[in-house]
Parts: structure tokens; C-alpha cells; sequence
């Protein structure tokens, strides 16, 4: 274990002036200006985009609270002008600079303002997994999220695969939080200062603080069920974390407001878990809670003095919450609590803060932005592999089409990424994935260095079979589906334990697409997230029409070679199948026993390179 740790600890040691944006006077027409990667990688272009603002003020409470959540490295924002995507095409300076404004709001208004965050940094963009060899996912991208004024962050199942990344934050990032980094259930195995080897919390078990208004809060960062952490991590159940006696002696003491953050979705998890820890001590004590990692915009009240949300995903949306907790005090009646989901964009900040596109940044904020694109163009982001022809999109055009981006990557891309410098390349195949593979639409325009790690950030390899009957070999993919259907609950259940959330959010959307309900009081309105959620009231900042929704196989493939059912043929698979593609071929036929003996690597070209290798034959 020693030498396996020092290898990792070893792996995981740290890594190592454009102009201000010229803004114009627009804000009050709605418009956003819009950045776009150039021809020259990171210069920002600007044009005017409409945008739907919000349709009524925030609500504010004697205590209120902004939310982040899931991340993913989305730091300059949603770029393409594509709808939905100007929806969130606000970056982390803008938001810097809407945080700054809503804090001097909260000092007006006399009452509290908290800014949370629910875990999953890493993995997402270029921003933070375009690092260069020999460096550590968002390392240099965690260093912005540093320079907001968090009151506490928590860890999320991103932060906890790779050890060099959950060692990163342990021993950069979480210092430079000074206690509100929270890790309630995760601990890290590492070498203590005189070298023995010693399992810690990666951040805090907990935080207690006084607002500036003088309220006494208790937070927890928690987070769900996980197990697919590495080897010297440490990631204990939410029903054994209420056992310890931390736990006991945390909630002792009963505050003013417990305010919750977790890595754990608000419905269907085990947040009831930890408020009826606390309730068994403080039935009555107000409860704030902030979930995460489904990526959807949620909302649950377990008791009337309580309220959970999730606030959606990739920069996309901020969770606003408010609670009048003076009216709470010597009574046991419900608390008046209200959310909100905000898209991510000026004219949404701009709105709330009552500012003018001249008027709303902050030096602050501008310098974020400013240094998020140079850290850009050091990462090269905007290399260009070729220029897409049209949009192609993972859920809003049919499975298969023309403008499907799983259709792209199976069907067009992967068969002539994969035969470049392939000596079977003159052999008939066919190729199969999971649906999972792509994690982002693919957008007509400039195809960029960005683009491919935000699209398909995967580093799987694929595998072959060779000399596999083709009628023996068209029948794995309708096999791989009817078991990936008839065992659903339990393969669902093992990926989710493992931090998959693809299905819950893919679910999310099929549930919004049937909401086509005709809005007859707004006009001129955009795609975007309408939500249903279990709290009352609407929690839409903007009006939106629903994002149509098309469901998409478990695995799909790229086309059957047009040859006869006896011709030998090469059957390829992405990595992570080979055990189930190795029973289903040994159970459709009883001519050849296969084994792993039989599996080869069939080209070295991986999943995230294959979007760019594409782009750079077809697409210029």
C-alpha cells in the first residue's frame, strides 16, 4: 500500500494581458454580447444576442443563499449562439461581478447572503481537462473558483476518481478555503508529516459560523452513495456518517439555520437520512439544503421547516434560495421559503442587480474573465480541426438522424477516425459504444480543441474480435439493449453508485418535452428548462419553451457492413463491454468459444480524439 500510495502522492504534486471587454450600452434591450473562439484561437468576437429576461423580481428573506452546483470546468460559459445555449452564456467573471452586486444588495436590504457550492468542478471543458501532459485536472481552473467568496463548498464524486485529483484538492484548493471546504463522508489516505500513513478528511467534517447578521449556521458537506472512488480514498455511507460521534457532537448545538450542502440529489436520495438525524435532536430547527449531481433543477420540502434544491448543471443555472427565519423564532409554525433557477447569463444578473451593461462589471469580475481566456489560449482551446456544417444534438433531434450527435459519432465519425493508419482499416466492422460515450452537443461553426474535450471527454479505447460472422455479429447490439433493459434496476443501481447520471437527467428531459403546454401570456420565447419540481410556486427565473426530448438506445452502432451473413467481419467495442460482448457471442452461437484471448486492441485512437480526427478529414 505504501509504495502505491507514494506513487500516487508522487503523481499528484501540483503543475505548474489580453484587453478589458469593451462593453456597449445595450442591457436595458435585453441584449447579451456574445463571445465566440476566432479564427485566432481566443480572440472575442461580439455580437448582440436577444435574450429572455427574468419576468419578476427575487424574492428576499432575512436570510438567503446562492447556489452552484455541477460545474464541470463551464467557467467562460455556453459560447455558441445555437439556442438554448445563450441562455447560459454568462461566465465566471460575470457572475464574480453579480455575486459583488447582490452582496451590497444584502447590506442595503440589512439581511443575510451565503454563496454555496455542491461539488463537481472537474471534468467538463477544456478549461479544465485541456491541461497540458504531465498536469492534473482543473488545477489551474480551481484557482478562479478560489477567488469567489464561497461561505462553503463541498466535494462531488468528479473530485474523487482519479487520486491525483482528489490529492490536488486536498493539498491547493482546500487550504486556500480555510475551513469551508467540507467533506463530511470522504477521506483521503495520505503520509502525515512524520511519514506514517494516515486517512483524513480531504476538507472539513463541518462549519460552524456567524453571518454578518449575527445568526449561528452548522453546515455538513456530504455526499451521496459513491463507490467508484480509487484506491486510497475513502467514501462512507450517508446511514453510517449519521452514527458518528462527529456527527453527534457537530449538531449538539442547536444554530439558528442548518444550512446543508451535498453532492446528493434533493429526491430519491438519502438527504431525508441526514434531516431526520437532526431532527432527532432539533425537530424544529430551520434546515436549508443544496443537492447536486443529477444535473437537473429539483426542488423537495420534507417538513414545513425545511427546503431542498438542486440547481441544475455546467453553468447552465444559479439556485436562489430565501427564508424569513426572524418570523421562525419561538414557534414551531412552517418558514416562509422560496427558490429560484436562474439562467446564467447578464441579462439575468443585470436584472436582479438593476444595472446597466456599463454599469454592471466590477474590476473583480473582469479580471476573472480576462485570465479565464488568456489560461484558454495557453491551453490552445481554440484550435480549430475543421468547421461542423450544422448542429448535431444528444437529445433534441431523433436517434438516428442527420443532426443526432450520437448518429455523428457512431455512424459518420468513429468508422474514419478508426481507420486512419489502421491496418485492418480494408476489413468490414462494426462498431459499438454506449450511448453514454458523448456528454455534450456538437454545434455548427468552428470545431475546436474546446469543443472536442466538451463533447466527448472519455479517454476509453475499443477492442476487436476479428473474424466474427456477420450474422453472428449483427446480433450483439439488439442483445447488449434487451439485457441492458431487462436488467435496468440493477444495472441502473450499479451505475449509479458508480457517479452515473446520465439516465435521471436524460428522464428529466423526457418529462419536460411532454410539458408542450401553450404559454398564451408570453411571446417571442426560447428553448429552454421548464420546471416541475415538488415546492410551490413557480421556480423559472425565465419563461422558456420546453426542450424537446427523443430517447436514444443503451448501445448503438456504427451501420452493418453491406456483405453477406457468412463474411468474416471485424467486431469492435468499446473497452468497458468486452465482458458483456464476450457473453453474448458465446450465447448466440456455439461454433467458437470466445474468450479474452480473442480481444485485441483495435486501434490506438481513443473515444475523446475521435471527433477531432473526424473534423479534420471531413470538415475542411
Amino acid at each position: 500500500m505504501l509504495l502505491s500510495l507514494l506513487s500516487f502522492v508522487g503523481l499528484a504534486v501540483a503543475c505548474a494581458d489580453n484587453q478589458l471587454h469593451a462593453r456597449d450600452g445595450r442591457a436595458h434591450a435585453h441584449f447579451h454580447e456574445k463571445r465566440e473562439y476566432s479564427q485566432e484561437p481566443l480572440t472575442t468576437l461580439y455580437r448582440p444576442l436577444p435574450l429572455t429576461p427574468p419576468y419578476r423580481p427575487l424574492v428576499w428573506g432575512d436570510f438567503n443563499v446562492i447556489h452552484t452546483t455541477d460545474t464541470h470546468g463551464w467557467l467562460l460559459g455556453h459560447q455558441k449562439s445555437s439556442w438554448p445555449e445563450p441562455n447560459y452564456s454568462g461566465d465566471l467573471g460575470d457572475f464574480a461581478s453579480f455575486v459583488t452586486h447582490m452582496k451590497q444588495i444584502a447590506i442595503e436590504k440589512d439581511v443575510d447572503l451565503l454563496l454555496v457550492d455542491s461539488g463537481d468542478l472537474h471534468d467538463g471543458t477544456g478549461l479544465s481537462d485541456g491541461y497540458p501532459a504531465g498536469g492534473v485536472d482543473a488545477h489551474e481552473s480551481n484557482k478562479f473558483i478560489e477567488r469567489l467568496p464561497y461561505d462553503v463548498m463541498t466535494i462531488g464524486n468528479h473530485e474523487l476518481y482519479v487520486y491525483a485529483d482528489t490529492y490536488d484538492m486536498y493539498t491547493n484548493f482546500v487550504p486556500h478555503l480555510k475551513g469551508r471546504y467540507l467533506t463530511s463522508n470522504v477521506n483521503i489516505t495520505v503520509l502525515n508529516s512524520d511519514g506514517e500513513i494516515v486517512s483524513v478528511p480531504v476538507g472539513n467534517r463541518y462549519r460552524k459560523f456567524t453571518t454578518r447578521k449575527g445568526r449561528r449556521v452548522t453546515s455538513l458537506g456530504v455526499i451521496f452513495d459513491f463507490t467508484g472512488n480509487p484506491a486510497n480514498t475513502t467514501v462512507q455511507t450517508v446511514a453510517n456518517m449519521v452514527k458518528e460521534q462527529w456527527f453527534a457532537e457537530a449538531i449538539a448545538e442547536e444554530p439558528d439555520v442548518f444550512v446543508l450542502i451535498g453532492h446528493m440529489p434533493v429526491s430519491n436520495d438519502n438527504w431525508p437520512v441526514v434531516l431526520n438525524a437532526i431532527r432527532a435532536v432539533h425537530p424544529h430547527t430551520p434546515t436549508l439544503i443544496f443537492g447536486g449531481h443529477t444535473h437537473i433543477r429539483d426542488c423537495q420540502q420534507y417538513d414545513g421547516r425545511s427546503m431542498a434544491m438542486e440547481s441544475g448543471r455546467y453553468m447552465e443555472t444559479i439556485g436562489w434560495m430565501s427564508a424569513n427565519l426572524d418570523a421562525a423564532k419561538g414557534n414551531t409554525n412552517n418558514i416562509t421559503i422560496s427558490r429560484r433557477y436562474l439562467d446564467q447569463n447578464r441579462v439575468t444578473y443585470q436584472y436582479h442587480t438593476t444595472l446597466s451593461n456599463s454599469s454592471f462589471d466590477t474590476l473583480y469580475g473582469r479580471s476573472i474573465t480576462r485570465e479565464l481566456e488568456k489560461l484558454a489560449t495557453d491551453f490552445d482551446l481554440g484550435y480549430t480541426y475543421g468547421t461542423a456544417p450544422q448542429d448535431y444534438t444528444m437529445s433534441r433531434n431523433p436517434y438516428p438522424s442527420g443532426g443526432n450527435a450520437l448518429t455523428l459519432f457512431i455512424t459518420e465519425a468513429a468508422p474514419v477516425a478508426f481507420a486512419i493508419n489502421n491496418t485492418r482499416a480494408g476489413i468490414p466492422n462494426i462498431i459499438i459504444t454506449d450511448s453514454g460515450e458523448l456528454r455534450f452537443d456538437v454545434f455548427g461553426g468552428p470545431f475546436t480543441k474546446n469543443d472536442q474535450l466538451t463533447a466527448v471527454p472519455y479517454t476509453d479505447s475499443f477492442l476487436y474480435i476479428p473474424n466474427v460472422t456477420a450474422s453472428v455479429a449483427n446480433q450483439v447490439l439488439p442483445a447488449l439493449n434487451r439485457a441492458s433493459s431487462s436488467k435496468r434496476s440493477e444495472v441502473e443501481k450499479a451505475l449509479w453508485g458508480g457517479g452515473h447520471v446520465e439516465s435521471r437527467y436524460r428522464s428529466w428531459l423526457e418529462d419536460m418535452g411532454k410539458r408542450q403546454e401553450v404559454q398564451t401570456t408570453y411571446t417571442n420565447l426560447t428553448l429552454g428548462y421548464v420546471t416541475t419540481d415538488g415546492c410551490p410556486g413557480a421556480g423559472d427565473d425565465t419563461v422558456h419553451v420546453p426542450l424537446p426530448y427523443y430517447s436514444a438506445p443503451d448501445y448503438i452502432s456504427s451501420n452493418p457492413p453491406d456483405v453477406t451473413n457468412d463474411t468474416l467481419i471485424d467486431l469492435v467495442f468499446v473497452d468497458f463491454i468486452e465482458k458483456e460482448v464476450l457473453s453474448i457471442l458465446n450465447a448466440v452461437q456455439d461454433a467458437t468459444k470466445y474468450t479474452s484471448a480473442d480481444v485485441s486492441l483495435y486501434t490506438p485512437t481513443l473515444a475523446n480524439a475521435v471527433l477531432g480526427l473526424y473534423a479534420q478529414a471531413k470538415w475542411n
